[in-house]
């Protein structure tokens, strides 16, 4: 079966089930929180804690790839079913592994995470266009092909993203505009969105660009790295209807108790829809 195009599916999700994306990051210290053991069991019932408690009324949800790869094959494994067990929940899956590269190693990571005959597709994928966004061409080929989407690093909440992000190029344009001029024109004439996204953290005293790229905007730094949702408006201004928040450790603290992850997950949607009206 052909899935819609991932930008439509989005605008959907976002719609019905509110405007959040919660990261799953199983590093030590969270699963040492949980009272869990730091290998492959523990890495297990955090997972599978967060699809039970999430995946059937958020969003979004985004594994952080590197958590469960650290494991060898065994958090490969684990990473699988998390994919799968998320999306049969009906949350849409981010694959955050911001892969980047050329050529066939770019096209095989696309085949990862982009085929739906892989056990590892997702609904989208982060990738980094700092080899050149013509570089990410496989991936938006097969992305395209299948019904999913990218999100591709612009303006990172990383204070060491600035070197190269604002760096101007001889036109006078950064290079983080430059990203998402492209991704604008990747998106053009999508309805009702693209599927063609942009990474922007929320923690950014001004954004500084124009993000209209008719797509989603996904938005890390709220919570735990001190953006709120009443920032989102001031950052992302004209296209903060198009923003994803994405919240990690302010909902995950909340674990491993099932309902304290709902509730702390609806709070966010409705601190955002406070402040968007949507």
């Amino acid at each position: 079966m052909t899935l819609a195009p991932f930008g439509a599916r989005l605008r959907h999700a976002l719609d019905t089930r509110g405007r959040l994306c919660v990261g799953i990051d199983p590093h030590a210290a969270l699963l040492g929180a949980w009272g869990l053991t730091d290998d492959v069991a523990g890495l297990e019932t955090f997972s599978r804690t967060v699809v039970e408690a999430l995946a059937d009324r958020v969003a979004v949800l985004k594994p952080q790839a590197a958590f469960f790869e650290r494991f060898g094959s065994r958090g490969i494994a684990v990473l699988e079913r998390t994919v799968a067990e998320a999306r049969e929940a009906g949350a849409l899956v981010v694959m955050d592994a911001k892969r980047g590269d050329i050529g066939s190693t770019m096209a095989a990571y696309a085949e990862t995470f982009l085929s739906p005959a892989s056990p590892l597709f997702s609904d989208a994928l982060t990738v980094s266009p700092y080899l050149g966004f013509g570089s990410l061409q496989p991936a938006v080929d097969l992305a395209r092909a299948n019904g999913a989407g990218l999100f591709v690093l612009a303006l990172t909440s990383n204070p060491e993203g600035f070197e190269v992000q604002r760096a101007v190029a001889a036109d006078g344009t950064s290079v983080a505009q430059g990203v998402l001029n492209r991704l604008a024109a990747e998106n053009a004439g999508a309805e009702p969105l693209g599927s063609f996204g942009a990474v922007v953290g929320a923690t950014l005293a001004e954004a500084g660009v124009d993000l209209a790229v008719n797509g989603p905007l996904l938005a890390p730094g709220v919570g735990a790295q001190g953006a709120t949702a009443k920032d989102l408006p001031r950052v992302f201004g004209a296209s903060v209807d198009n923003v994803v928040p994405s919240v990690s450790r302010d909902v995950l603290k909340h674990g491993p108790s099932v309902e304290a992850l709902r509730e702390a997950a609806a709070r966010f949607v409705e601190d955002v829809r406070a402040v968007t009206n949507t």
